[in-house]
């Protein structure tokens, strides 16, 4: 049965160096700074104590935009509860707080992700609450749901699109995408779209074309 680091915090400083994303420069962040040693180290822990691939440890485009337009936009977040599901190293939430929301909760069900954000908060000298746990099927109690990077895969798409559309019902939710093949197909608001940096080693690419929709109010038969 795999039995956890004693000390999750302790791995995540011993394997990443304090950076800061291209497209969010105001904000430091615990990160990887060449992509092996960090998978590799990982893998090694996997069996042994239970630690998912390390997402967290990188800064994906959709998280970038959505903090990059948070920052920038800082009255779209203003004294408003904000949820940033799927949070990974805490980079979208980090920017909520920033900005001037009155509370931010930060979901991740990866509990080193969790770890990692709240490094990243201490890091950056904010007060983010932690969420762990799967979401998908509640009702998120805040104003504004952010997420980013989650319709990589089929499966991943079917499950999250129906329950984000149900939570812009009563809440504002923004997905950001950075042209994944199962993004939705749906008429969104575009509330921005940048060409992101990213590695040959993460993406395949150099950059992506990222797009920040708004979910506001969106039927699945729109």
């Amino acid at each position: 049965m795999p039995v956890r680091l004693q000390d999750p915090a302790a791995f995540i400083r011993d394997h990443t160096a304090v950076e800061r994303a291209g497209l969010v420069p105001e904000i430091a962040l615990h990160l990887a700074t060449d992509i092996t040693p960090i998978w590799q180290a990982s893998e090694a822990f996997l069996e042994a104590h239970g630690i998912e691939p390390p997402f967290w440890a990188f800064t994906w485009p959709g998280s970038q935009l959505i903090a990059r337009y948070i920052l920038d936009n800082p009255e779209r977040v203003h004294g408003k509860r904000v949820l940033d599901v799927a949070c990974g190293c805490g980079l979208a939430a980090i920017a909520a707080v920033m900005a001037g929301a009155s509370a931010v909760d930060a979901n991740d069900i990866d509990q080193m992700a969790l770890e990692a954000t709240a490094l990243n908060a201490t890091l950056n000298s904010v007060t983010v609450t932690l969420l762990a746990g799967d979401l998908v099927g509640s009702k998120p109690d805040c104003d504004l749901l952010v997420i980013g990077d989650v319709c990589y895969n089929e499966a991943m798409a079917a499950r999250i699109m129906p329950w984000l559309l149900d939570c812009a019902q009563h809440c504002e939710v923004w997905l950001c995408d950075p042209g994944r093949h199962y993004a939705p197909k749906l008429d969104l608001d575009i509330l921005a779209q940048q060409n992101v940096q990213t590695t040959q080693e993460l993406e395949s690419t150099d950059q992506r074309t990222t797009t920040l929709f708004s979910l506001r109010g969106t039927s699945a038969q729109d």
